[in-house]
């Protein structure tokens, strides 16, 4: 069975690469406009998250395994913190807000949770 790490790992990839290939997959949900601003950024949001996830994914049990899953909780609460500003409709704010942090609670509850388990 694969640890949680890998499999919330594998997830975020997924994701991520989804957003570097089509960005519109969180421009329209979020409200935010097509330009090519936007897509930039969240072509790059989406690289970081890709690199991250492979990362939980590849590593070994452990501290290397413990650093890629903080650096997923950390860009999560930057994400959770910072995106919100460019969303125009609060609710959709809200709602990217949530996310971005129910997704680091996620990682970090994985992470929690093989550890004890020796994974």
């Amino acid at each position: 069975m694969p640890s949680f790490t890998s499999v919330v790992g594998a997830a975020t990839a997924a994701f991520s690469a989804a957003l570097v290939v089509v960005p519109g997959v969180l421009t329209v949900p979020i409200g935010l406009p097509d330009t090519a601003s936007t897509r930039a950024l969240l072509r790059a949001l989406g690289a970081r998250d890709a690199v991250i996830g492979l990362a939980m994914v590849a590593v070994p049990a452990g501290r290397l395994r413990d650093l890629a899953a903080a650096a997923r909780v950390l860009s999560d609460c930057a994400d959770a913190a910072v995106l919100p500003a460019a969303v125009p409709d609060r609710g959709r704010a809200a709602l990217l807000r949530a996310s971005a942090a129910g997704w680091g609670a996620l990682a970090l509850a994985a992470a929690v949770l093989d550890r004890r388990a020796g994974r």
